[in-house]
């Protein structure tokens, strides 16, 4: 069977880097990451702002191995990292004042991944 490997330069850059980020920092989270991101297109996690809203608390800090979509409402601030985001969820994030991070921005300013939580 062929082995599926992703064609998206981004993606695999930030994979390398999750991996290693984990090695050095002996944090299994971005190992997590990475794994998840691995997988194929159809796999991917999707997640919904309604999803995020009903699993966080106020100024929580959070991980999507995926996509952020825009169905639903989000009634708090918080910090979200994702690999990518629609263009209504991210103004439905800014109108919520959430702070929309990507992944590796997320890993600089928080090497060992602590106080993350995985949304999948």
């Amino acid at each position: 069977m062929r082995e599926n490997k992703s064609t998206n330069p981004e993606l695999v850059k930030l994979i390398r880097s999750l991996k290693k980020q984990s090695r050095e920092k002996n944090a299994k989270i971005w190992l997590d990451i990475a794994e998840n991101l691995a997988r194929s297109r159809r796999q991917r996690i999707a997640v919904n702002l309604s999803k995020l809203n009903r699993h966080t608390k106020r100024s929580d800090t959070v991980i999507v191995p995926g996509k952020i979509l825009a169905t639903g409402n989000l009634n708090h601030s918080l910090t979200v990292a994702a690999f990518d985001c629609s263009e209504k969820a991210g103004g439905k994030l800014k109108a919520a004042r959430a702070k929309f991070l990507s992944i590796p921005e997320l890993m600089e300013k928080n090497p060992t991944g602590s106080n993350v939580k995985i949304i999948r």
